[in-house]
């Protein structure tokens, strides 16, 4: 399996990757999924930001995708970074969750950001929970009720672990996290 930075025709693939948690799951709170057009929009907008945006392929075959991205817009927020992943139904269960956030997880902490969030879109999505506790979030809390999605409330469960050295004093004022380049 490739970890890589996702390209633009990587795009319908992801697209078919997220359209079963869009229309039977729970991790995204989206109703109708977007087609490959408005991913490789999205995929844009996140990589023109500077976050990592990354597939896993196996054989040609996209497996699942993560990406980084800006938590909030304000600026005493500019070293947390908030993740995604999704893996393909098939996929689950291999690994491929693991190697895409480890993936993640590394760029970003060379990048200089101190902190990464995990939303879960469901408190009971065990696999999601322990995959992030597996490689070093922990519990920051759970919003109950927060959304509703297949006619029942979602809780928010909310993981957060450190990139860096935790207890490294805060950046100045002028500071911000500076990605490398694209793999």
């Amino acid at each position: 399996m490739l970890i890589r930075t996702a390209r633009a025709g990587d795009a319908a693939a992801i697209a078919a990757i997220y359209a079963p948690h869009v229309s039977e799951g729970t991790a995204s709170y989206e109703t109708i999924p977007p087609d490959g057009g408005e991913m490789a929009l999205r995929m844009a907008a996140i990589q023109a930001q500077g976050f990592p945006y990354l597939v896993a392929e196996s054989a040609g075959t996209i497996l699942g995708y993560a990406y980084g991205s800006a938590f909030r817009s304000r600026p005493g927020y500019r070293f947390t970074v908030e993740n995604s992943i999704y893996v393909a139904p098939q996929a689950q269960g291999a690994g491929v969750g693991r190697a895409l956030l480890k993936a993640l997880i590394d760029q970003c902490t060379r990048a200089g950001f101190r902190r990464m969030l995990a939303v879960i879109g469901d408190g009971s999505n065990e696999g999601s929970v322990g995959l992030h506790r597996a490689l070093g979030f922990e519990l920051a809390g759970t919003v109950p009720g927060l959304g509703v999605k297949h006619g029942r409330w979602l809780d928010w469960v909310l993981m957060v672990r450190p990139l860096g050295d935790p207890n490294a004093p805060p950046p100045g004022p002028q500071d911000a996290p500076g990605l490398p380049p694209a793999m």
